[in-house]
């Protein structure tokens, strides 16, 4: 089997230092699966290879992939559908090589409609995804716990759902439904609308923007298939504990921003110090050394396998 399968299954990869690029995990979307019958799934949210890294050595198990993060780091503009699939696809691939676990990944709104979410599926699943979750609002879109969203009919998200399924080459790759209706139509047009979703094919549902621990409650109690939360911060969910999560009966949690957010204040205080007073001095403490940095990307791996290929072979 392969090795890298192995890997991933293991159901604490903490310490694991992955070596050289890889090829993209067989069957991610099964080893998710998989992952979500043993205990709800913590995905911290990435936006880079790098980030995914420094997640996969901290012994994460499984990764989201953040659209805004893609957005925001790539581009430096807000999340309202700027990037492109391509982009999204070739970060998605970068973080794929450099994870051996499942990832999940932020597909937005398909990039269009039913032909577009169709390519989508295919795109994203040769970059080495697990799977992709899909909105339902009209693009451009905006951040799900912000107002002034718009959602599409019920019905053209199914059709989406439908395209999206019709398209997998791996069964185990998982189209997950977001709905933003909680905050557009109320959360009883929410739950009829992943109703609908799950009856038209959909692996698991994601509902955004919900307001407490009862609106999660009530959601779980509504429906059968596997259930996202998103614990992000500064909106419109309250901060809820993996464990509460758990014992809401949800399979997979998501912290999309969480580490972006905090590398962002981090930068824009070294920007400040270094601009502020002509010297990098007093920042010292708050870096990675350059032997750490070197460690975490595995420097050494790299130099071995270029040695070991240099070799002259005479027979």
């Amino acid at each position: 089997m392969d090795s890298l399968v192995l890997i991933a299954g293991i159901k604490n990869v903490k310490g694991y230092a992955p070596t050289m690029l890889q090829p993209a995990l067989k069957a991610p979307g099964a080893l998710l699966r998989d992952l979500m019958t043993q205990d709800i799934v913590v995905m911290p949210g990435v936006f880079s290879a790098i980030s995914a890294v420094s997640a996969t050595k901290a012994g994460a198990k499984a990764l989201y992939i953040s659209g805004a993060g893609i957005t925001n780091a790539a581009l430096g503009v807000p999340d309202i559908a700027l990037a492109t699939l391509t982009e999204f696809a070739q970060q998605a691939a970068a973080i794929c090589q450099v994870a051996p676990i499942p990832v999940l990944s932020d597909a937005d709104t398909g990039f269009g409609e039913s032909l577009n979410v169709a390519r989508t599926v295919i795109e994203m699943e040769r970059a080495g995804l697990a799977g992709i979750h899909l909105e339902d609002q009209v693009s451009p879109k905006r951040c799900g716990h912000l107002d002034g969203k718009t959602c599409i009919e019920p019905q053209a998200m199914a059709n989406k759902i439908r395209a999206a399924v019709d398209s997998k080459r791996d069964s185990s790759f998982m189209i997950v439904a977001r709905t933003d209706a909680r905050g557009v139509e109320g959360l009883d047009a929410a739950i009829n609308r992943a109703r609908l979703y799950e009856a038209n094919g959909a692996d698991a549902i994601f509902p955004e923007g919900l307001g407490s621990e009862q609106e999660f409650e009530v959601f779980r109690s509504a429906l059968k298939v596997p259930l996202l939360a998103n614990m992000t911060e500064f909106g419109k969910t309250p901060l809820i504990s993996v464990q509460r999560f758990r014992e809401l009966g949800y399979q997979m949690v998501i912290f999309p921003m969480t580490a972006f957010r905090v590398m962002l204040k981090a930068l824009d205080d070294s920007y400040s110090e270094l601009l502020g007073s002509g010297t990098q001095a007093g920042l010292m403490k708050s870096m990675r050394t350059r032997q750490e940095l070197y460690d975490l990307i595995d420097y050494a791996e790299y130099n071995s396998k270029d040695h070991l290929w240099s070799q002259i072979v005479t027979e």
